[in-house]
């Protein structure tokens, strides 16, 4: 190209020329660019969507037999167990979301690790007063190749950071088990409370009246009678308190599910096997001590948050070492075409050699490496501790038993002592009180027995009950089919 002019008015025309090709040029690489979308929050709509939320969603109807067909024939079942509720919450729970876009981003950030850099590029365009020639013009290409593995670095780094954040939503997704199952049984329990205390307060009832009339016959004396009042007032403010128990915990079972209280009236929430305890022998606790723990989330994940720290340690050392610029162009001045080939370096380890950060990238390597043996140091006494307050739990449940059976056999004999004119009616309701009494023993033992079996689980993250299955984690939420 050899371009000679005296003219300015000519000189001015090139200048258009090239400033139009350099315009035509951004709209070309502009035209594949992603356009802005906005997405604005709307408070309330997604609180009339919530509020709105039933069992009945067709979507949560497909998501339950895709993982649990067979299992749960019709959707919704007549009774919620905690199969049931497990499979809504995997379904609605806005905890697995936020994880979910987590791993989303994750996953972005592996798509920007392996990119390479884009190439750049210079242009001049002018004129000159020089009678010869006045147009000036030049093109400068940029390119950039990236020395000592860095991108390849890069990429093993964030394909660890999206393996850890995959093993979060796994962690996520138990600890939405364990708050469910947690409110599951709170609300069982609360409901076995309060009819005790109905019966208890039943009972009571019946003996303030066998002596309101031994009182009124003068078989009684007063002080007597109002100790029984008391009492009978007692278990009735306990009753109350029950009750309200009893609601609170299904508003927190609801919640735990992803759904408003209201969704859960009308069913029936039970657990057949509630006082069907495992014996430790029927527990896989051998093959867990095997594997040592490692099928924790939380240790997998930070087994995988270890392996980005240590590509991130080799990326900084990876830095110390200038990666090459490349700028062939081409420079038309005074009438004559210039063709360079220009090499640069960048950066140049002049005054250090990025020490500072190799030292950080080390420093936090070494501390997730003593996260890793705390945190196995943890697992391992949550387990062992678990382990012994669930032996223990099961050997005070089994005596509770006992117990109430020891009263069932008194209560009997008291009620055939009364059917021969052995007995009053007096015996009988204390023989039922003393029952019920027992009958509290007992529901305090299982819920003792219950919560140990809950933290041997957690310590293990994995159900250790035969019929209970947890549904895959899936990355893509199943309501909207979109990666969060």
């Amino acid at each position: 190209m050899a371009i000679a002019t005296r003219s300015g008015r000519f000189t001015r025309e090139w200048i258009r020329r090239v400033a139009g090709l350099a315009i035509a040029a951004i709209l070309t690489f502009s035209g594949g660019c992603i356009k802005y979308q906005a997405r604005p929050i709307d408070p309330a709509r997604l609180e009339s969507r919530y509020r709105t939320r039933t069992l009945e969603d067709p979507g949560l109807q497909q998501f339950v037999h895709a993982y649990a067909a067979g299992k749960i024939p019709a959707w919704p079942p007549r009774v919620l167990d905690l199969q049931a509720l497990t499979l809504a919450a995997a379904y609605l729970s806005p905890e697995l979301d936020v994880a979910r876009s987590q791993v989303a981003i994750a996953s972005a950030a592996l798509v920007t690790a392996g990119a390479r850099v884009n190439p750049g590029m210079d242009t001049e365009a002018g004129y000159s007063t020089s009678p010869e020639s006045r147009l000036l013009l030049s093109l400068l290409p940029r390119f950039t190749v990236e020395t000592s593995g860095k991108r390849g670095r890069r990429i093993l780094q964030a394909r660890s950071r999206l393996e850890a954040e995959r093993l979060a939503l796994a962690e996520q997704a138990w600890r939405t088990h364990g708050k469910l199952r947690r409110a599951f049984y709170d609300h069982l329990f609360a409901k076995r409370t309060r009819d005790l205390l109905r019966m208890e307060e039943k009972t009571r009832a019946e003996i303030v009246d066998i002596f309101d009339k031994r009182l009124a016959v003068g078989e009684a004396g007063r002080p007597e009678y109002d100790v029984f009042r008391v009492d009978l007032i007692g278990t009735r403010a306990a009753l109350r308190k029950a009750e309200g128990e009893a609601a609170s915990t299904l508003v927190f079972l609801a919640n735990a599910c992803g759904v408003p209280a209201a969704a859960l009236q009308g069913f029936v929430i039970d657990a057949p096997g509630l006082e069907s305890l495992p014996p430790v022998k029927a527990l896989p606790l051998a093959a867990i001590e095997r594997a040592g723990l490692l099928h924790r989330s939380d240790i997998r994940r930070t087994l995988a948050e270890y392996a980005a720290a240590e590509a991130a340690v080799q990326l900084e050392v990876a830095r110390q070492y200038p990666d090459i610029h490349l700028g062939p162009g081409y420079v038309f001045e005074e009438g004559f075409n210039r063709y360079v080939f220009p090499v640069s370096l960048s950066p140049l380890p002049v005054f250090h050699r990025n020490r500072g950060p190799i030292a950080v990238a080390e420093a936090q390597r070494q501390q997730i490496a003593r996260q890793f043996v705390a945190l196995q140091a943890r697992a391992i006494g949550e387990f062992d501790h678990a382990l012994a307050q669930y032996r223990a739990a099961l050997g005070e449940y089994e005596e509770a038993r006992t117990l109430v059976a020891v009263q069932q056999d008194r209560e009997a004999a008291a009620r055939r002592a009364l059917a021969i004119g052995e007995g009053d009616r007096l015996s009988v309701a204390t023989a039922r009180l003393q029952t019920i009494t027992s009958g509290s023993v007992r529901l305090d033992a299982l819920v003792r027995a219950r919560t140990a079996l809950a933290a041997l689980e957690d310590a293990v993250q994995q159900p250790l009950e035969t019929g209970v299955l947890l549904p895959e984690t899936s990355e893509v939420s199943p309501r909207t089919g979109e990666s969060r």
